[in-house]
């Protein structure tokens, strides 16, 4: 099977005009999306789901390489003995992640690859994922837990970074000489990983999923896949998730991010979809946009949170939308919606959301507007937000419906006012607006709404 062929122009990479957002098959592209599983590659139906994210504008996808669900496979073959041999592959394994290549590829959506997966090596919340994966000792005829300094069960939460899996580069802390053996099957992993993706330039390889690891980890991560790119006379783009984001202003990882844009292309801050609601989410995103290096490359979110209220503050599918809305008029490159059960995936309801932020895009490109909050009066908390080109274009998003009013100053005597529903993903008739300096715009309903106003 054979890899679609790229130019240097058609791959992924931030837009020459303004390297906030994404260009692709050179031209400037926002990308949207939401699918019921993280690890797509591994799904039996995968056309089938790429078929209806793709019918309702959906561009993008997060992939995994994560083998921990039902169904799913390793990448290394399984022996009659039920061990695995680390030094041998699963070609089953790779033949799904390259028809997962093949597919995105065809429909022009991109993947957002994800190396490694915390949870896919923990035992927390009786998952049992370590006890039966090939990376455990006592799974495969490799080698030993001596040899390797890994052990038999790890039933602390991942995010204590307990597991020497994740300390394998010297430097780290944690690292010890004897971990060099198990980093030789990594690269090994990732080289044979990047043998299948490289040729593809729909591409963007995150290194981890919400990782709390020592920043060099997924910097020589970076710097492999980096180098390997290179010798093929690619450019690729590359960064690493923190779960410590969802805070970002107090995260010491994300400032190494923010201090380094030569060592990360973009940013993903999909942790800050979860734990913050309302206008602390939003101010968050300020925050965020705030900082200047943050202003000079892509801003992702690979996981929106929405399925329903849990203890680290999921929230509902009513903060997923908001989440959505807020993450677009901030000025963020892509928004996805995370699986079930954190996330409400390709539901109705995200369907809309993408379907209705296209109808959005078609009157205002969201490149050409910006935060401009200043611009709204008589506004209740968390009542409306506003992105604009003053005098041109406004886009404003009412998550209860109600009224609001906006400063119309250097727009024309009567501007075109558009609603789109996010509930349904639909345009209601443009009618015109009479401009006295000032407007208040009323939503038809109570539900989340979008407008659309432009000279």
């Amino acid at each position: 099977m054979k890899p679609m062929r790229f130019s240097a122009t058609d791959r992924i990479r931030p837009w020459d005009e303004n390297p906030r957002y994404w260009q692709y098959r050179c031209e400037p592209v926002l990308l949207l999306g939401g699918t019921r599983e993280d690890n797509l590659f591994q799904i039996p139906d995968l056309e089938e789901h790429l078929d209806l994210l793709a019918s309702v504008g959906g561009n993008v996808i997060r992939n995994t390489m994560s083998d921990r669900d039902e169904g799913d496979v390793y990448p290394y073959l399984r022996l009659p003995d039920g061990r695995y041999d680390l030094d041998q592959w699963n070609e089953t394994y790779w033949d799904r992640f390259a028809e997962m290549l093949r597919l995105t590829a065809e429909r022009d959506i991109v993947v957002q690859i994800e190396v490694w997966d915390r949870f896919d090596l923990s035992d927390v919340r009786e998952m049992g994922n370590w006890q039966r994966h090939p990376y455990r000792p006592a799974n495969n005829v490799t080698y030993t837990g001596e040899e390797t300094g890994l052990g038999d069960a790890y039933s602390d939460h991942p995010g204590q970074d307990k597991h020497p899996f994740y300390h394998t580069i010297p430097g780290m802390a944690e690292y010890q000489p004897r971990y060099d053996r198990l980093r030789a099957y990594q690269e090994r992993y990732v080289a044979r990983l990047l043998s299948h993706s490289l040729p593809y330039g729909n591409v963007l390889y995150c290194m981890d999923n919400e990782t709390s690891t020592d920043p060099r980890w997924g910097q020589h991560w970076m710097a492999f896949i980096k180098a390997r790119a290179a010798q093929a006379g690619l450019d690729v783009h590359v960064t690493d998730m923190f779960d410590t984001v969802w805070h970002p202003e107090d995260s010491e990882e994300f400032r190494v991010v923010l201090d380094n844009p030569q060592l990360y292309d973009f940013l993903d801050i999909s942790q800050i979809n979860s734990r913050n609601f309302g206008e602390a989410h939003w101010d968050r995103l300020q925050w965020i946009f705030s900082q200047p290096t943050a202003r000079t490359r892509p801003v992702n979110h690979t996981k929106i949170y929405s399925a329903g209220q849990t203890g680290f503050g999921s929230g509902t599918p009513q903060d997923g939308i908001e989440r959505f809305w807020r993450n677009l008029l901030a000025g963020s490159a892509s928004s996805r919606f995370h699986r079930p059960t954190a996330g409400i995936g390709l539901n109705a309801i995200s369907r809309a959301c993408i379907e209705s932020a296209r109808a959005v895009e078609a009157l205002v490109p969201f490149w050409e507007i910006e935060p401009h909050m200043e611009l709204l009066s008589d506004r209740v908390e968390n009542g409306a937000y506003l992105a604009a080109a003053p005098g041109r274009a406004y886009v404003l998003f009412v998550p209860y419906g109600g009224s609001v009013s906006l400063d119309l100053t250097g727009a024309p005597p009567a501007v075109a006012l558009t609603w789109v529903d996010i509930g349904s993903g639909q345009r209601l008739p443009a009618t015109r607006v009479a401009n006295a300096g000032a407007a208040l715009v009323t939503a038809p309903s109570t539900d989340p709404w979008v407008a659309v106003l432009v000279a």
